[in-house]
C-alpha cells in the first residue's frame, strides 16, 4: 500500500523550473545572436543567481533538498546498483546527474561573465581580465555547452525511462511537491524529524543569491573603484583607486590608470 508524502519544497520546485526555462532561453538567444545576445547575458546572470540560491539551499533548505541527504557517496551508489538502496528523493545516480548539471552550469556561467564575441558583446566582468584570458574563457564557454547539452539529454532520457519502464512519474512530484511511496518506507522516514522550508532560511538564500547576481551584473562597479597597477617586474596587482604606487617620488610622476568599470546589464 502506498501513501502520499510531501517531498520537494516550493523553493526547490521554483528553482528547478526557472532554471529549465532560463537555460532553454539562454541557449535560444545565443543561437539567434544579434540584438538577442544582450538577453543572453542577462539570462546568464539570472542563472548565476539561481545556482547560488540552490547551493545555499542545499545546506539550509528542507531535508530532501540538502546535499547531505542525497550526495552520491560510494556506499550509496554501490547499494543502488545492488538494488538495496531505499530512499524517496534523488537516487544516487540521479544525484550524480544533478551535481554534474550544477557544476557544468557553473562553468558555463563563470566563463560567460568574462567572455566576449569580438563584435558587440562583452561579459559584465570582461574588463577585469586581459583580452587573451577573455578569449580563452570564451573558448571554454563555447565548448562546455556540448557537455551541458549531453547531460540534459541524459536527464530527459532518464525521465522517460522511469515513466515507461518503472512506471514512476518523476515530473509530477516536481510540480506538486508530493510523491506516493510505500507505507513501510514512509513510516521509517517519519521516525526521523524532517526539516521544513522556512521563511527565514528562504529569505537568507534569496538575499545571498540576489547580491551575487547584482554584483556580477555590474553592481561591483558601484563599490570603490579598483586600479590596475603593473609592477616593474611585470606582475599585476589590484589596489584601491587613489592609492599611490609604491616607490613613487610624487603622485604626479605617474598617475595610476583606473580600470574601466564593467559593463552593466
Amino acid at each position: 500500500m502506498k501513501v502520499t508524502i510531501h517531498l520537494w519544497d516550493l523553493p526547490h520546485r521554483l528553482f528547478h523550473w526557472l532554471l529549465a526555462a532560463s537555460v532553454a532561453a539562454a541557449y535560444a538567444t545565443a543561437k539567434v545572436g544579434g540584438e538577442w545576445i544582450d538577453w543572453h547575458g542577462r539570462l546568464g546572470v539570472f542563472i548565476l543567481g539561481l545556482l547560488v540560491f540552490r547551493i545555499v539551499w542545499g545546506f539550509i533548505g528542507s531535508t530532501h533538498s540538502r546535499f547531505a541527504t542525497f550526495f552520491p557517496t560510494f556506499s550509496r551508489v554501490k547499494s543502488y546498483i545492488k538494488g538495496q538502496w531505499e530512499g524517496i528523493g534523488h537516487n544516487p545516480l540521479g544525484a550524480l546527474s544533478v551535481i554534474g548539471l550544477l557544476l557544468t552550469l557553473g562553468v558555463q556561467v563563470g566563463t560567460g561573465l568574462f567572455a566576449n564575441d569580438d563584435i558587440a558583446f562583452q561579459g559584465p566582468l570582461f574588463n577585469f581580465v586581459d583580452k587573451d584570458d577573455s578569449d580563452k574563457l570564451t573558448g571554454w564557454h563555447n565548448s562546455s555547452i556540448n557537455v551541458l547539452l549531453g547531460l540534459i539529454a541524459l536527464h530527459l532520457v532518464a525521465i522517460v525511462y522511469y515513466r515507461v519502464a518503472k512506471k514512476t512519474n518523476l515530473v509530477k512530484p516536481m510540480l506538486t511537491g508530493k510523491k506516493e511511496i510505500p507505507r513501510v518506507l514512509a513510516e521509517a522516514i517519519s521516525a526521523h524529524e524532517a526539516t521544513k522550508a522556512g521563511v527565514i532560511r528562504f529569505s537568507l538564500s534569496l538575499i545571498i543569491s540576489s547580491t551575487v547576481a547584482w554584483g556580477a551584473a555590474g553592481g561591483i562597479a558601484q563599490l570603490p573603484q579598483l586600479t590596475k597597477i603593473t609592477n616593474p617586474c611585470c606582475s599585476v596587482t589590484w589596489a584601491s583607486a587613489g592609492t599611490s604606487q609604491p616607490n613613487q617620488a610624487t603622485p604626479a610622476a605617474s598617475q595610476p590608470q583606473t580600470a574601466q568599470a564593467p559593463a552593466s546589464f
